[in-house]
């Protein structure tokens, strides 16, 4: 089976680590601007952009407290993260806090338009101001690996895996993007990810990986056509889902191990 290789990129992620991430040329708004390729000389709109953000929320609760639901306009919030350019600097560097920030601003709005107290909105809010400055912190990092040349051209890098090792890296990825699909109520593009990652990913390690340990490829199979879309499916929770996605990258640590393991001694042998 001929394998259609997912194109990948080298991004810094939070806390000084280097991890890879899947080069992307559309997003959930569109192309990806140009200034993802000039982190730096956009740092400071980033921030204010996230400082407006913020404001807006607070607008909206104040809103919500005055006059309820119907003034507060909790639709809004989603409009106005789109419309930001953070919004794709963030998606290109660091997708986990990218899927925590989206997961933010539906909380802040189901607590909205559910009515619930004013209180259990602001812990919300909370959590989304988290997301939105660890994610800004994050591209901060990002842009000084970029400013030593250490990352390549977001919009414009079309590199593929070269071996099964680096695949393991483009999937741990994906399975990132799949939450922050879902985070984003696009369960059905979730699942598009899983099936795709399984058949032009996933496949074409399995035949190299189960010779080492085909028990871990069993469960592995069965996360990717079972576990992992059903209860997308089913509409259970992101945390849920978030879980489900951990414990599969987990396994996959594991079979990179094994893999990296296994050349080893090929190398020893030969």
């Amino acid at each position: 089976m001929k394998i259609n290789w997912i194109k990948r990129q080298h991004m810094i992620g939070l806390v000084g680590a280097l991890a890879l991430f899947t080069s992307q040329t559309a997003f959930a708004t569109g192309a990806v601007g140009e200034h993802v390729n000039h982190l730096t000389d956009n740092l400071d709109n980033y921030s204010q952009e996230v400082s407006w953000l913020n404001s807006k929320v607070d607008d909206m609760i104040a809103r919500y407290q005055e006059g309820g639901v119907e003034e507060a306009k909790p639709d809004l919030l989603v409009e106005h993260w789109e419309a930001v350019d953070f919004h794709s600097a963030i998606e290109t560097n660091y997708v986990p806090v990218y899927a925590s920030i989206w997961q933010g601003l539906f909380g802040v709005k189901d607590a909205i338009e559910e009515n619930e107290p004013v209180e259990t909105v602001r812990m919300q809010q909370h959590l989304l101001q988290q997301a939105l400055w660890q994610g800004l912190g994050a591209v901060k990092l990002a842009a000084q690996y970029q400013d030593k040349g250490l990352t390549e051209h977001v919009a414009t890098t079309e590199e593929s895996p070269t071996n099964s090792i680096e695949a393991l890296n483009v999937i741990d990825n994906n399975l990132n993007r799949v939450v922050a699909k879902y985070a984003e109520k696009l369960p059905k593009e979730a699942v598009s990810i899983v099936h795709d990652t399984y058949l032009n990913l996933f496949e074409g390690v399995e035949g190299e990986l189960i010779a080492i340990d085909a028990d871990l490829v069993e469960d592995l199979e069965k996360d990717f056509n079972v576990t992992l879309p059903t209860i997308i499916q089913d509409g259970k929770s992101v945390d849920d889902v978030r879980n489900v996605v951990t414990s599969m990258q987990t396994k996959l640590d594991k079979a990179s191990s094994l893999l990296k393991e296994s050349a080893e001694e090929r190398k020893d042998v030969f």
